[in-house]
C-alpha cells in the first residue's frame, strides 16, 4: 500500500434499488429489499490533496451490484472518473476508489470480488438545494431529491449512524438512476437515496 498522504472533503450521494431506507446502509449484515442490490455512490470533491496532486473540483462515481446480504461479498464494481482529470489526478483518484491507499474505500474494497476497468468519462455535476445530479452522457444518470422532515421545511436526517464513507449527518432522499453500462444496465425509480458531506483520509 502506498504511503502517500491524502485527504478529501466533498459531497457523497447514493441511490440503489432498495425501498427507503436501504437495510444495507444501516448494516451490511441486513438483507436488502431485492435479491441483488444495484446502485451507486456519486462523488463531488470540494477539496482534496493526494501528495502534491490536487483533486479539488473533480467528480466520480462508483457503480455496484451486490448480493442481498452485502456482507457476503462477491460485489461487482466499476469506477467512473471525470475525464477532466490529468494523468496524475486519474491515477490518484483511481487508487483512492480502488482502496489501494487506505481510507474508507479500502474497507469497502474487501467486499468486491470483480472490479471492472475504470472508465474515464465526461461528467456533469449539478446541485440545487436538496437535489443532486451526476450525469455521464449516454451511460449513466443519477438524481436524488431530499425528503422533507416533520416540520415541512428542513430535510429528514439520520445522525450518528456508523458508516465508513459518509459524513455524520445523512440526509434522506428519493433517487432515480439509469445506468446503461453493459455490465450493470439497471433503472431505479423513487428508491432509496441519501447524501452527506464527507471527510476522508488514508487512515480512515
Amino acid at each position: 500500500m502506498s504511503t502517500t498522504s491524502w485527504w478529501a472533503t466533498g459531497l457523497l450521494f447514493e441511490n440503489c434499488n432498495c425501498q427507503l431506507l436501504c437495510p444495507g446502509h444501516v448494516s451490511f449484515k441486513q438483507r436488502c429489499t431485492h435479491e441483488r442490490c444495484q446502485g451507486n455512490w456519486a462523488i463531488h470533491l470540494d477539496e482534496s490533496q493526494f501528495g502534491d496532486v490536487s483533486l479539488s473540483d473533480l467528480n466520480a462515481a462508483v457503480i455496484f451490484d451486490a448480493p442481498q446480504r452485502m456482507y457476503d461479498g462477491g460485489w461487482t464494481q466499476v469506477a467512473y472518473i471525470d475525464e477532466r482529470a490529468t494523468t496524475d489526478q486519474r491515477t490518484a483518484l483511481d487508487d483512492i476508489l480502488a482502496g489501494r491507499v487506505g481510507g474508507p474505500w479500502a474497507i469497502l474494497g474487501r467486499f468486491v470480488e470483480k472490479r471492472l476497468e475504470t472508465r474515464f468519462v465526461t461528467m456533469r455535476f449539478d446541485e440545487n438545494g436538496g437535489e443532486k445530479r451526476l450525469v455521464v452522457p449516454d451511460l449513466f444518470e443519477t438524481t436524488i431529491t431530499a425528503i422533507r422532515g416533520a416540520d415541512g421545511q428542513t430535510e429528514a436526517r439520520i445522525e450518528n449512524l456508523h458508516n465508513v464513507a459518509h459524513g455524520p449527518t445523512h440526509v434522506l432522499a428519493r433517487g432515480r438512476t439509469h445506468c446503461t453500462d453493459p455490465a450493470f444496465n439497471f433503472l431505479n425509480v423513487r428508491t432509496h437515496g441519501l447524501y452527506s458531506h464527507f471527510s476522508w483520509n488514508g487512515d480512515r
